[in-house]
């Protein structure tokens, strides 16, 4: 596609969601914006919570694992049905229960404002960081492919693309977002549908006989089994699977609150059931996609690897203009499908958590306040983002974000299953100590694993994050409730 033609895409679809920002969002309360009244249909909020999972790091980095890691990804995949349903029967009831904005303000009243604290540090974190590598992918694409040729400056890409997230979102947050990520989410897929029906064409199968192509390829290995030492093996990958789906998911704001915007536990719930089906199988659909762009690729000689495979044989032009389109469209649609709802949290978290708005200000100031972190908050992304540009060499992005993520999010880990499965109480003032100390003597005994213990931990290293965190939690409890 050339780059003119790419632009003209980009605005036509931004227009589309401003145009529904325009009609779901004329209120612009702040109970439309951090919870969209509980009026969502469960059913849109499950479809739309698929691109929000799924982002432009599945859309692009999924796929470019497969040919030196074939389908071992599944392995975690499956995990994360195991972690959906202790979302769905464990922490949902109780979010409910409390009738929480915020999800951290549980541990305000399980521990103390220091734990609440510390956990809503962790999520903005957390979030900053994971929204500003999805972002990152997909503005390297668009600069590849769009503005390089025109002379058009990374940190200007940048901006512009946080800015765009801006405009649709400012007025009515999360209510918008309920009905702009099931569009998006409609976009991805049907990219990801018609580039599958083109490079099997091409590759001389009918889509029909797609299991049968996999099952002939060297590269669709799903379990492994015989090196209990490596990353990739199967108890590893299935555990951290689950913890990745409870933490990344069930501890996380962004996600739930979308779920609380369901008007009941019982619709919430139903959400959680169906998004965890179809996102099994859209996984599994996306590692298809990698074994065909892997084989197509060994017979074109295309030499692109990881994730920049998928871009360059879809832009090439050799699948056909649709190709490239739906590309485009597919890949706008699951950045801007995380990243949107990510904006959204983060404001929510930092507005009531870390700045209490809704205790000490009336409604109109506490919306002028949100307004304000809202803005705050994008020029953060924008700055994280360029950061990132100089400071990533490693292609794999979605290797990185996990690992990342066992870091961070392994002290909520920890402090949820304190607060759930134990009746202590804590002395609330060592907890962030505790939160620094887990994560640092996590990293410790990762990168010296091998040497120590034979033994490579991998995604692994949130459930060993999570444990000292909740071992160090014991350490500091004190008497029973």
């Amino acid at each position: 596609m050339q780059p003119y033609q790419v632009l003209i895409l980009v605005a036509a679809y931004f227009a589309v969601l401003i145009l529904i920002s325009y009609f779901t969002g004329r209120g612009g309360s702040n109970a439309e914006f951090f919870k969209a009244n509980k009026q969502a249909p469960w059913y849109l909020v499950a479809f739309g919570m698929i691109g929000a999972s799924l982002s432009g790091i599945t859309f692009i980095s999924i796929p470019g694992t497969v040919e030196a890691d074939s389908f071992s990804y599944f392995q975690v995949v499956l995990g994360y049905t195991v972690g959906y349903a202790v979302i769905g029967q464990v922490l949902l009831p109780l979010y409910y229960k409390m009738n929480l904005t915020s999800i951290y303000t549980y541990l305000e009243s399980r521990f103390g404002n220091a734990s609440y604290k510390t956990g809503a540090s962790f999520f903005l974190l957390s979030r900053v960081v994971g929204a500003s590598f999805r972002l990152f992918l997909v503005a390297n694409v668009l600069q590849l492919i769009v503005f390089d040729s025109m002379g058009v400056p990374y940190y200007v890409t940048v901006s512009i693309t946080i800015l765009l997230i801006w405009l649709y979102t400012f007025r009515s947050g999360i209510k918008t977002i309920v009905w702009t990520d099931t569009l998006q989410t409609f976009f991805m897929l049907l990219a990801l549908g018609i580039t599958i029906y083109f490079i099997s064409e091409d590759l001389g199968f009918s889509v029909s006989n797609l299991l049968g192509y996999l099952s002939e390829s060297e590269h669709s290995q799903i379990f492994f089994f015989e090196d209990w030492k490596s990353k990739d093996h199967f108890v590893k990958q299935f555990l951290s699977g689950a913890f990745i789906a409870i933490v990344m998911t069930g501890l996380d704001q962004d996600m739930m609150q979308k779920n609380l915007t369901c008007r009941n536990l019982k619709d919430a719930q139903k959400n959680m059931f169906w998004f965890t089906i179809v996102l099994v199988f859209v996984n599994f659909l996306f590692l298809a996609l990698g074994v065909l762009l892997t084989d197509y690729a060994d017979l074109n000689g295309i030499t692109e690897q990881k994730d920049d495979l998928f871009p360059a044989i879809a832009t090439s032009g050799d699948l056909g203009f649709a190709v490239a389109v739906f590309f485009i469209l597919g890949l706008i649609a699951a950045a801007y499908s995380s990243a949107d709802s990510a904006l959204t949290s983060l404001t929510t978290s930092f507005s009531i958590d870390i700045l209490d708005i809704e205790k000490k200000y009336d409604e109109q100031k506490q919306v002028r306040i949100r307004k304000q972190i809202h803005v705050a908050i994008s020029v953060l992304l924008v700055l994280v983002m360029l950061a990132f540009k100089y400071a990533i060499a490693d292609k794999s992005v979605i290797n990185k974000l996990f690992q990342f993520a066992g870091y961070t999010y392994g002290p909520l880990l920890g402090l949820y299953a304190f607060g759930l499965f134990t009746k202590w109480s804590v002395k609330d003032k060592l907890v962030p100590v505790i939160a620094i100390a887990a994560p640092v003597l996590s990293y410790i005994i990762s990168v010296n694993s091998l040497v120590w213990f034979g033994f490579e931990f991998g995604f692994f290293i949130l459930i060993l994050n999570g444990f000292l965190t909740f071992l160090g939690l014991v350490l500091v409890s004190g008497k029973h409730d």
